[in-house]
């Protein structure tokens, strides 16, 4: 679709700039994870790169969205200011500060793989010199050329130990492009696009890896689209191609992985068996074999914290990344020992959403050929949930559990993933949550693209999900199995218990901030100040229309007696009823409910 050019760096950019790198990245996604040879060639920084996009597109759209309702009628935000018109700010929208901050933020949660990590930080970076130099609507051509290199700088700082011939070096050379273009934010960002396309145009010179399998560096490469995406931010134009992807063969990605995958890339060609450098920070245990796994996970911890954490996982393993700051970072690392490294975490502060990923290469490295891709399975089911105990639930009964912190619901891109890790011909998709039901329905038609049969059932919370996965059986054929989950489901109803953040009207009348909330079926049931009372009260009104089964799933904000009290209270005045409990962890409501 075509836009407006912009004149300055402001909030308006920064959404255009997110929007035309997501459908950049979507275009050169399957030609950067097919060169993908380092530092691990398990051809996916494409896919990394443009889910960590994703997320920092839709924490823009969020923040956007957020000042339009604000706003009043449609065109009068700042979707309907032009370059030349007044800036996002004036117009009632969002600042450059509020917009840059928000495109971090959504980058650092949702960073996947070394370069998607790496990516994040330069955003970060940017985003940092942008909202110190911003009149609160808008910077200029000076004000960019601070911010790439800043986003450069902080980049190499996150890496253990940088190795040039990657995406830092890309960085670095975009960064000196733009300090020695002169005029607007339009010169600038198409002086950092020159620079970084010659840059990457000689990583192969500088990383033998790449030399030998006859392409450019995946993460430089991807890192040139987003420069390109953000030329035509200010232009209108798409620039020319970013620079040729293959030196003199084309590499294919391992099915499963592996080190050895593409062309001019086998066992014992040149004087390593493997490509010598270990990750975008170089090997730490000399000739020893790759580490046989990926380990990323957000971590809320000091900076004291932190730094003890780099040490100890710097003599872990290699690939070591660690981005972000003010208490909340990315962790990204490869080790043999994925429960040491994420034991590392606990001791830093609390990690969460935590990705472990098996490079799955060993045997073939020491047979020195292919291994058969796995089969598939026949059925799988993915299901989004609220805290780390129902992600444990869920995975303990078969299910690939997406985690999604309160306030920040996993993007579509994530659901693909989720789809692709279950590795399943039929996946049936559990949503949980009511506003996740457009995500889903477009994940699901992503996978089917992707030859996935998928079945969408329209949970509203993890309790009707829970019923559902409780009468799953893979053996049936699979519309049965899916018309089984979607009747458990919707014979289930929900509530949740939860705080008012702020004074609201409501269904049950006008709640205050520190309010107890009792929702049943989405809508406000009751109000209360009494955590007990109101579940008690929301269980009572429930079970008033019959049940058989309560599940009650506690969350750790919630007092710890709550249960018991309405365990007792179902025992003495609902014989015929059971009761299960289920710990949520952080789950965002201090209780779920299910009734079916």
């Amino acid at each position: 679709m075509a836009h407006v050019p912009q004149r300055f760096f402001d909030a308006l950019a920064v959404r255009t700039w997110c929007g035309l790198s997501l459908s950049a990245l979507g275009r050169a996604r399957e030609e950067i994870d097919a060169i993908n040879v380092y530092p691990v060639a398990d051809g996916d920084t494409g896919t990394n790169l443009y889910l960590t996009v994703e997320s920092a597109a839709a924490a823009v759209e969020a923040v956007f969205a957020g000042h339009e309702l604000d706003a009043g009628p449609p065109g009068a935000g700042p979707s309907a200011a032009r370059a030349d018109g007044p800036s996002p700010v004036e117009a009632g929208g969002p600042s450059l500060a509020e917009a840059v901050g928000a495109m971090a933020h959504g980058a650092l949660i949702g960073a996947r793989g070394n370069s998607g990590t790496i990516l994040a930080q330069l955003l970060r970076g940017m985003a940092q010199v942008l909202t110190e130099r911003s009149d609160s609507a808008h910077t200029d051509g000076a004000g960019l050329r601070l911010a790439l290199r800043n986003a450069a700088e902080s980049a190499r700082q996150a890496v253990a130990h940088p190795v040039e011939g990657t995406v830092l070096t890309v960085a670095s050379a975009a960064a000196d492009a733009g300090e020695a273009a002169e005029g607007d934010c339009a010169e600038v960002a198409r002086a950092a696009y020159e620079g970084a396309r010659a840059a990457l145009a000689a990583t192969p010179g500088q990383l033998s890896v790449l030399e030998r399998a006859g392409v450019v560096d995946a993460g430089g490469h991807g890192l040139v689209t987003v420069l390109g995406a953000l030329v035509e931010t200010f232009t209108g134009r798409t620039p020319g191609p970013s620079a040729p992807v293959t030196v003199h063969a084309r590499v294919e990605p391992h099915p499963e992985g592996g080190p050895d995958a593409g062309a001019g890339l086998t066992p014992g060609d040149g004087p390593h068996a493997h490509p010598a450098p270990a990750g975008e920070c170089g090997p730490v245990n000399g000739d020893h074999d790759e580490p046989a796994f990926e380990v990323i996970y957000l971590l809320e911890a000091d900076d004291a914290a932190v730094a003890r954490l780099r040490q100890r996982l710097d003599a872990l393993g290699d690939s070591l990344v660690v981005v972000g700051g003010d208490g909340l970072w990315n962790v990204h690392v490869h080790v043999d020992d994925a429960g040491a490294a994420v034991e590392a975490g606990v001791e830093a502060g609390r990690p969460y959403r935590i990705r472990i990923t098996h490079f799955r290469h060993a045997d073939a490295r020491a047979a020195g050929a292919e291994r058969a891709p796995r089969e598939p399975r026949r059925r799988a089911v993915v299901a989004v949930v609220p805290g780390e105990g129902l992600a444990g639930l869920y995975a303990e009964a078969g299910a690939t559990a997406v985690l999604a912190r309160p306030g920040e619901p996993p993007a579509s891109g994530e659901l693909v993933q989720a789809v692709r890790r279950a590795h399943a011909r039929e996946v049936v998709l559990l949503p949980n949550d009511a506003e996740l039901r457009h995500t889903a329905a477009a994940a699901a038609e992503q996978a089917r693209t992707e030859g996935v049969r998928v079945a969408l059932i329209p949970t509203r919370s993890a309790v009707q999900g829970i019923a559902a996965l409780a009468v799953h059986e893979p053996g049936r054929r699979f519309d049965e199995d899916v018309v089984a989950m979607t009747s458990a489901a919707g014979a289930t109803r929900y509530a949740e218990v939860v705080v008012a953040e702020h004074q609201s009207w409501t269904t049950a009348g006008i709640c205050q901030a520190g309010d107890v909330l009792g929702l049943i079926d989405g809508d406000v049931a009751v109000i209360g100040a009494d955590v007990t009372e109101v579940a008690a009260t929301v269980l009572d009104r429930m079970l008033s229309a019959g049940g058989e089964l309560v599940t009650l799933v506690l969350g750790d904000e919630a007092p710890g007696t709550v249960t018991e009290h309405l365990e007792a209270r179902v025992r003495e005045a609902y014989l015929a009823v059971d009761t299960v409990v289920h710990r949520g962890g952080r789950q965002g409501a201090l209780l779920l409910v299910g009734v079916e």
